[in-house]
């Protein structure tokens, strides 16, 4: 939604574990160290903790990129299973072979034990890792403590890691499961980030993405660590709330009053201060009523008494009506406007396309795929920008925070005039003057090559031929997988291919793909209008 608002490369603050991203904080470095020990050197258990959210698969995901080539690793991600069920998951996993009719206790441990010796005997170390080892049933706890018995004379054959909540810590000091808790040579507890790490987390994933550091103002990022605890899932949905926020309103920096914000709209979180004027407000209410009664035999009897409390009028909310803004009103002034954002940009740019707007009119480049068309943005010079010859959004910077944007038609060739949306014309030098070098163009993808289009593909050549269909028949339909060749683009073609008099099988190849491109030669395409 905001990464070319913002001049992203990609989303900073996904949920999803991505190792370009990792953050590793000096909690996360020892937790590592832990599990690294584990894996090397410790021939028992080796038990990681912490809240939800705190980095623990994170951890696992850096454990696989660094284990040594000498190991095999089997993973078990979903822990809810039976004794027989874990067994045949993890034979599974390091590609055992069983008799899966004949799936009992001894079988699959005599198959994983034989197993175990031969990569033993090859120079090769097993370990399995358990994640939401917190859900393993007691039976299920049991038959993993068995799997260290699994042994030589000198080692242990089988390397065991659980990972888990804090019910993991509370669940393996149980009495019963003690001859296990006493096998756990290494174990850590994962802690949340403090507020210094927070603050090093949040530039972090920002400087990976290619976005300013200072986009989050520390007072912003303060209410994230009180909001989050320090959490690094709760801090990324907080971050990715507040920066949608940042781009709805037009502002390119995230304050404290965004982050509550997205805190309410994403936790459920009412950032409300403890007010004491109403407490006030009764006393003063219950006082005026006692004084009326103590007053009231004194009162005119003739005179009506109004215990009634006046509430001040509720200002109503007026539509302020548009302003017409003359030519001659200067640059600054009229792009130094909210009404120009990112946003109403690309509204402007899709209806020289002709293309639909949603209902909402809330906008991103993933949208404008949906229509056939694509997002490119980058930065560069007037001269390069006008050998372009493509309306383009540009982008304005008025103070260090406050950046706006507008769609830009087409220029004065002999007098240096810049023209935009609804006619509105300056002086190039006013407007160059806070420019700042990035635009943003909407185009259909070219075809990259000349390779036969099939059903079920998914790439750029796909949207191409999306968007050249919706303008041969002008008219144009959103999807939610614009670069997918799906059933409905398949019947849209063989429509072409019958009109054509083409074999209608739905492949763009040799026969349909340069018809298709001598259409494509006479569709207009938007450029920029040239005045003298």
């Amino acid at each position: 939604m905001y990464n070319a608002y913002f001049h992203f490369s990609e989303l900073p603050f996904s949920i999803a574990t991505d190792p370009h991203f990792i953050y590793m904080s000096p909690r996360h470095q020892e937790g590592l160290a832990h599990l690294l020990y584990g894996i090397n050197f410790s021939g028992g258990f080796v038990a990681l903790t912490g809240e939800v959210g705190t980095g623990k698969t994170t951890l696992c995901h850096c454990l696989l990129q660094q284990i040594p080539k000498n190991i095999d690793i089997a993973l078990i991600l979903n822990p809810k299973l039976n004794a027989i069920e874990l067994l045949a998951t993890l034979c599974d996993e390091l590609d055992i072979s069983y008799d899966k009719n004949r799936q009992s206790l001894k079988n699959l441990i005599d198959c994983l034990n034989q197993h175990l010796l031969t990569a033993h005997a090859n120079g090769r170390r097993t370990v399995l890792l358990i994640d939401e080892a917190q859900n393993l049933s007691l039976e299920v706890l049991e038959q993993v403590r068995l799997l260290t018995n699994l042994e030589t004379s000198k080692t242990k054959l089988l390397q065991i890691i659980l990972v888990g909540q804090p019910e993991l810590k509370e669940l393996l000091n149980r009495k019963d499961l003690r001859q296990l808790n006493q096998r756990i040579t290494a174990r850590y507890h994962l802690l949340p980030l403090s507020l210094d790490e927070t603050r090093a987390y949040i530039q972090h994933r920002l400087m990976v993405c290619n976005g300013r550091p200072d986009i989050f103002k520390d007072s912003a990022i303060r209410k994230i660590y009180q909001l989050s605890s320090g959490i690094p899932r709760v801090i990324n949905v907080l971050c990715d709330r507040a920066l949608l926020g940042a781009y709805s309103t037009n502002t390119y920096v995230v304050t404290p009053a965004l982050v509550n914000h997205a805190a309410h709209e994403t936790l459920g979180v009412a950032d409300k201060k403890p007010s004491y004027l109403t407490p006030l407000l009764s006393l003063l209410f219950l006082a005026c009523i006692a004084a009326g009664i103590y007053h009231w035999p004194k009162a005119n009897s003739q005179a009506p008494v109004n215990l009634a409390i006046p509430y001040p009028a509720l200002p109503i909310k007026a539509e302020i009506p548009p302003v017409a803004v003359a030519k001659t009103t200067p640059f600054y002034d009229w792009i130094n406007n909210p009404d120009h954002s990112l946003n109403t940009a690309l509204i402007d740019a899709l209806k020289l396309w002709a293309k639909p707007i949603p209902e909402h009119h809330l906008l991103d480049c993933h949208y404008v795929e949906t229509t056939g068309l694509r997002c490119v943005s980058g930065k560069a010079n007037w001269k390069d920008l006008l050998a372009i010859n493509h309306p383009a959004i540009l982008e304005f910077s008025l103070t260090g925070e406050d950046k706006f944007h507008a769609l830009l038609t087409g220029f004065g060739q002999h007098k240096p005039m810049i023209h935009f949306k609804d006619a509105m014309s300056f002086p190039l030098a006013d407007a160059l003057k806070y420019w700042n070098g990035y635009y943003l163009i909407l185009e259909p993808p070219p075809i990259t090559d000349k390779k036969t289009i099939y059903p079920g593909q998914t790439s750029d050549n796909v949207l191409w031929l999306r968007h050249l269909l919706n303008s041969i028949d002008g008219k144009t339909e959103a999807v939610e997988q614009p670069r997918f060749y799906d059933d409905k683009l398949v019947a849209h073609v063989i429509h072409f291919q019958h009109q054509h008099q083409l074999p209608e099988d739905g492949i763009v190849g040799s026969q349909t793909l340069p018809h298709l491109n001598n259409r494509a030669k006479t569709l207009d395409v938007p450029h920029l209008a040239i005045t003298d």
